[in-house]
């Protein structure tokens, strides 16, 4: 990598989904006070409401629900 390019502050954090509690580890300048140990290693912990591991687009689940939606409106 190249010297400079990023912040000083460019390094592991944990992000968690609070909807399922899965966790993902990537670099990040964001601040945060929380930590989180995975591993053994404790790392920052950012907290989000909404990941790819819980949003319906990825989990296949907003089909679904469009389709349960549409089968109710035609029966009525």
């Amino acid at each position: 990598m190249k010297k400079g390019v990023h912040p000083d502050n460019y390094r592991p954090v944990v992000f968690q989904d609070l909807n399922d509690n899965s966790t993902i580890i990537t670099r990040s300048t964001v601040a945060t006070e929380e930590t989180l140990t995975v591993d053994g290693v404790e790392y920052p912990l950012v907290k989000v409401h909404i990941s790819s591991s819980s949003h319906p687009f990825f989990t296949g689940e907003e089909g679904r629900a469009r389709g349960q939606v549409y089968c109710q409106a035609q029966k009525s």
